[in-house]
C-alpha cells in the first residue's frame, strides 16, 4: 500500500522560507517521479515543482522559478521542497504526488491528474 505523508507547513512572514517534506512508502521509490502541488481555494490545483525518477530532470512553474528548489534524498524516500522569498500569492495547500510510470515529471504543469498517490497535504500560509 503506497502512502505519501507531507510535513513542513505553516504559517509565515512574506519573505520568509519554508521546507516541505515528503515520505512515500509502500513503493519502489528510485521507480517514481514525484512532485509538489498546490490548490488555494477557489483555484485549481496546480504543479508547483516534479522531479524524474533519477532526480535528472526537473519543472518548475514560472511563479515559483528562482525561489523555490526541489530536491530528492532516495535513501530516505524523501523529497524536499525549499521555498525562499515567499509571497501572500504562495498560500495554500501543498501536496505530494507520486507518478508510477516515473517519467510524467513533465506533465507537473499540464496535468497534475497524471501523478497516481497523493497525501493529505500541508498548509503554507504566507501573512503580508
Amino acid at each position: 500500500q503506497v502512502q505519501v505523508v507531507e510535513s513542513g507547513g505553516g504559517l509565515v512572514q512574506a519573505g520568509g522560507s519554508l521546507r516541505l517534506s515528503c515520505t512515500a512508502s509502500g513503493l519502489t521509490f528510485d521507480d517514481y517521479a514525484m512532485g509538489w502541488f498546490r490548490q488555494a481555494p477557489g483555484k485549481e490545483r496546480e504543479g508547483v515543482s516534479c522531479i524524474s525518477w533519477s532526480g535528472g530532470s526537473t519543472y518548475y512553474a514560472d511563479s515559483v522559478k528562482g525561489r523555490f528548489t526541489i530536491s530528492q534524498d532516495n535513501a530516505k524516500n524523501t523529497i524536499y521542497l525549499q521555498m525562499s522569498s515567499l509571497k501572500p500569492e504562495d498560500t495554500a495547500m501543498y501536496y505530494c504526488a507520486a507518478d508510477s510510470s516515473g517519467s510524467r515529471w513533465y506533465l507537473c504543469g499540464a496535468n497534475p491528474r497524471a501523478f497516481d498517490y497523493w497525501g493529505q497535504g500541508t498548509q503554507v500560509t504566507v501573512s503580508s
